[in-house]
């Protein structure tokens, strides 16, 4: 179930991921349905597109209630596929998922660790969404991975947390913890390379290939994902729309990997 959440209030260094939902399916019409990895077909699920959550004239605090309150609703009939905007609109999102399923685990893809206490007299940002989630839920519920980034703080913090690296690989101590937990799981296109991905407000060399994240989401195939968001594609400075077009494949993959989760509580 396709959900648009174009927040952009707290971009710090380029602002504009507003209107990536709106590229994202624009673009996703290049795709086909079929995913040959997968061997499955968009046309085998009952897919819907449930809009953008309107969110004009909202501060920070009602625009994450309003993503929660539409989050909420999606889960009551599928899987959401959310397609950001600003990452802060995670934070809105997780909350409405730890209320359906309170064994929440989040899997955190990302080139930075988000998980500042505040950045530029906010508590609310795109650069401490993590560190909202981590008061929230506890940082042992969350895992990072993709990370190449953060203060000595946030890398200190980021020890709490069940795991954080800079690789993508999941370790087989982490997976049993994790198999039997719903899990949400959020990527920031900025895990990839600039290279691979210019279209992004916080761009960070030494990244993944797209070939390297998307054979970690088929990784997490046997996990009871129930939620899925792509966030931070900033369609203005995304040279012929690769950006755009990578995380609209993203999520054509995620639906077809997690499209009938299994739902434990």
């Amino acid at each position: 179930m396709m959900l648009g959440a174009p927040l952009d209030l707290t971009e710090s260094f380029r602002s504009g991921t507003g209107e990536a939902p709106t590229r994202v399916r624009l673009v996703s019409d290049v795709l086909e349905t079929y995913s040959p990895e997968l061997r499955a077909d968009l046309a085998d699920l009952p897919l819907a597109d449930w809009g953008d959550v309107a969110l004009d004239g909202a501060d920070m605090a009602s625009a994450l209630d309003r993503i929660a309150t539409a989050v909420d609703r999606v889960l009551e009939v599928g899987l959401p596929l959310i397609i950001g905007g600003e990452h802060t609109a995670t934070l809105g999102a997780i909350r409405a998922a730890r209320r359906r399923f309170p064994g929440l685990q989040i899997i955190h893809v990302d080139a930075h660790t988000d998980l500042r206490d505040e950045y530029e007299g906010l508590r609310d940002s795109h650069a401490t969404v993590m560190r909202r989630v981590a008061e929230e839920l506890g940082a042992q519920r969350i895992c990072q991975y993709g990370i190449r980034s953060g203060t000595r703080a946030e890398c200190e913090f980021a020890r709490q947390c069940l795991q954080s690296s800079a690789g993508l690989e999941m370790p087989r101590m982490v997976r049993d913890r994790i198999h039997m937990r719903p899990v949400y799981l959020t990527v920031d296109i900025d895990v990839l390379d600039p290279s691979c991905a210019p279209g992004t407000g916080c761009p960070e060399p030494g990244g993944a290939t797209f070939s390297e994240l998307v054979s970690m989401l088929y990784t997490l195939r046997g996990l009871n994902v129930i939620a899925v968001d792509v966030m931070e594609v900033l369609p203005a400075v995304d040279a012929n729309d690769i950006t755009s077009i990578a995380a609209a494949k993203l999520l054509r993959e995620a639906a077809l990997a997690f499209g009938t989760p299994r739902r434990r509580q």
